[in-house]
């Protein structure tokens, strides 16, 4: 009979309150030492809640407000919303974890005090691995956790948020399942488990705020990996993902600012191709633009719902083949030598463009009908953007006397063979940005508004 994988987690009582300055390791070999269990053994894991780490270095503040201790700990709001308990934010810490209130916490601690997550999670468990070492003279492991709740679940685990000795992670891409199956993306969190696992017997009211992990030898880094016990590979730091690549950085309300802000006029492309797919659904955003209404316009439902809208007033034209894009640009080029975006003729933006869409209005553009192509295309644009494609809304002038932006219009319809009654508005060069732009200037919003 062959024995099945098995490991036994404990939880360590009689660990006294700790106070700033208290040695961890001290005390948890003193715990260890009057409880029935041996002591610790090669290869043990032992996890402890941050709240304890926080308290032995100071990390207590009293008399401190809640949000500002939230603020001083955070770099980044990802999302705020208020529920009859009061403000809910979540933030990105200092360290790279994205949790609730910055991980201050007022549970567990004295009335009118809050306690912050430690400053470096997995320089703390090494000091506890390290001070185990020379008391008891064991390898062991050591992790340091905190709660959190999970996009997309309810409730609350236990994560990894330091850890020293072991290995955080197992990376099984590259490798194959018992089918054949290649496991191209799996990287297991195993910390995040363990530390998961370790909450059935520590508990949040149990006052057990550590435990003792025995039977995964194999999780431990190697004893003789060099001077710090493996602290490169074994940190929780590697848990955390960069927002670069962070699909869900921010909440709904955050995603629609930061992508109003986060877009840019981009002039320089690389060769890579868009994906048609995602035209689409800009387009569809711009279809579903608001525009002004006026009666004349379609009168009011009878319901909530606003009034009877027609359909948008714009359309767009895809510009594929090279010979529209060069009569485009011939076209744009007759602009003046002063008409520039940056350091780069307009038709010379088309050109580099891996494509090019021209937004036209589909009735005479009266004021209603230019507000409604100009809405249109500022949510093409952010969604384009949102989609990590650069754009620039080129239209061409001509400061001469003897032109005129009709003239101009003409010709494009001319060069396109527009369908009669589809105005020109310019044209939209998109592609993939060829470097990242600049912030935008901070306006002074005062010197902009006026109230009556």
């Amino acid at each position: 009979m062959i024995d099945a994988p098995r490991f036994e987690v404990r939880g360590v009582p009689g660990i006294p309150e700790v106070r700033d300055g208290h040695d961890l390791a001290e005390l948890l070999v003193d715990a260890l030492h009057d409880g029935p269990e041996p002591p610790l053994i090669d290869g043990d894991i032992i996890v402890v809640t941050s709240k304890i780490v926080s308290k032995a270095e100071g990390r207590v503040r009293k008399g401190t407000d809640r949000d500002q201790a939230i603020d001083d700990e955070a770099v980044r709001t990802v999302a705020e919303w208020r529920t009859p308990n009061g403000r809910t934010r979540v933030v990105e810490t200092r360290h790279g974890f994205v949790m609730a209130a910055a991980g201050v916490d007022a549970s567990n601690v004295d009335a009118g005090a809050i306690v912050l997550l430690p400053e470096d999670p997995d320089a703390s468990a090494r000091r506890i691995r390290d001070g185990l070492r020379r008391r008891l003279g064991v390898h062991v492991g050591v992790i340091v956790t905190d709660t959190a709740g999970r996009a997309w679940r309810n409730g609350v685990v236990d994560m990894a948020i330091g850890a020293a000795g072991v290995h955080v992670v197992d990376d099984l891409r590259g490798r194959t399942d018992s089918y054949g199956n290649d496991l191209g993306v799996t990287v297991v969190a195993i910390a995040d488990e363990l530390a998961a696992a370790t909450e059935l017997v520590r508990g949040k009211l149990s006052g057990v705020p550590v435990a003792v992990v025995r039977g995964l030898p194999h999780v431990l880094l190697p004893a003789d990996d060099g001077p710090g016990g493996g602290d490169a590979a074994g940190g929780a730091s590697v848990l955390v993902r960069p927002s670069a690549e962070d699909r869900f950085r921010l909440g709904t309300p955050e995603a629609m600012r930061e992508a109003v802000f986060a877009r840019r006029d981009m002039t320089h492309f690389t060769t890579e191709p868009v994906d048609r797919s995602t035209l689409r659904r800009a387009v569809e955003a711009a279809l579903a633009a608001p525009r002004p209404w006026s009666p004349s316009a379609g009168e009011p439902s009878g319901e909530s719902t606003g009034p009877v809208r027609s359909e948008p007033p714009v359309r767009f034209v895809v510009v594929e083949s090279d010979a529209a894009r060069s009569a485009l640009a011939a076209v744009v080029d007759r602009a003046p030598d002063d008409y520039r975006s940056g350091d780069v003729r307009p038709s010379e933006v088309l050109r580099r463009a891996a494509c090019v869409l021209v937004p036209c209005a589909a009735a005479i553009p009266d004021v209603r009908v230019t507000l409604a192509v100009g809405a249109a295309v500022e949510n093409l644009l952010i969604a384009l953007a949102a989609a990590g494609l650069g754009a620039a809304w080129v239209f061409p002038t001509d400061s001469r006397p003897s032109r005129s932006d009709r003239s101009h219009t003409d010709e494009v319809s001319a060069a396109l063979q527009l369908p009669d009654g589809w105005t020109p508005m310019g044209a939209i060069a998109v592609g993939h940005p060829d470097g990242s732009a600049g912030a935008h200037p901070p306006y002074p919003v005062d010197d902009f508004v006026t109230t009556r």
